[in-house]
């Protein structure tokens, strides 16, 4: 309980930083949607200039753009980016900042096992990521109803904004192996970035590709917007792969991290 309280008060600054920087990106989009719905048909003439495929790759559905759910979900996709890169920070920092600020002796003498050690910290970066989409989500809807000039199906809404939880619980994943592999990782956020910038251009071109496949290459395609507004729900497929790579992930860091030499002062 005590390696509990006290990861989560290390990780209640950036916890609220990213919170609102999230809220900030999304209310940065949402405040262009009035503008939008003004001018429809020239926005659609000029979009439609654009190459198919660079839509695609941004997301852009002339189908539904200018709807406020699909307006939506143009400025979720980059609300995703930066919530990729929040929960890909906690998750390579999850145990690489022990040998970074050479605290793992400390923490190693203590009468608590490996595996408590690693399942306390998972539980406060995890508490950290959900109190994030709480009030991000919170704070979409009243934009969306805010801005919105017709009714939309909040349902469908909230489906969308989980997206972000899923996306980033995969992306913590993903840093916790990153975490337990490396011995010394000297920039979490170096590693974070161009880890979760590889992905989101490989989702980019994947979806010019066309090929339905590529969409497993990278975790920003696993949730496909369109089809979430079409169907209210999501993909069974690319959902139970979301979840089979976080149970892996998970599954072995903790076999790693309990046989591992930990490198102390």
């Amino acid at each position: 309980m005590n390696i509990l309280l006290h990861e989560l008060r290390a990780y209640r600054k950036s916890t609220i930083i990213w919170t609102i920087s999230l809220i900030m990106v999304a209310a940065l989009f949402m405040s262009f949607y009035p503008s939008f719905t003004k001018d429809t048909e020239e926005f659609r003439k000029l979009l439609e200039g654009y190459p198919a495929a660079l839509r695609e790759a941004f997301g852009i559905n002339l189908d539904n753009f200018f709807s406020i759910l699909g307006f939506y979900c143009y400025g979720l996709s980059f609300v995703t980016l930066c919530g990729a890169i929040q929960a890909m920070n906690l998750g390579t920092g999850i145990v690489s900042k022990e040998v970074r600020e050479k605290t793992a002796d400390f923490l190693l003498t203590k009468p608590v096992t490996r595996t408590a050690i690693l399942t306390n910290k998972l539980l406060a970066a995890l508490i950290s990521i959900i109190v994030t989409n709480i009030f991000y989500i919170a704070a979409a809807t009243l934009l969306a109803y805010q801005v919105a000039k017709e009714a939309f199906d909040v349902g469908v809404f909230l489906q969308l904004s989980l997206t972000l939880l899923f996306t980033q619980l995969i992306f913590l994943g993903l840093g916790i192996i990153v975490s337990v592999i490396f011995q010394k990782i000297k920039s979490v956020l170096t590693v974070s970035l161009a880890t979760v910038f590889a992905f989101y251009f490989l989702g980019m071109l994947s979806s010019t590709s066309g090929d339905e496949a590529k969409r497993y290459i990278s975790p920003f395609k696993y949730f496909d917007t369109a089809y979430i507004m079409e169907h209210a729900n999501y993909e069974a497929s690319f959902l139970m792969t979301g979840a089979g790579f976080i149970i892996f992930a998970i599954g072995i860091s903790y076999f790693i991290y309990n046989k591992k030499d930990i490198h102390t002062v």
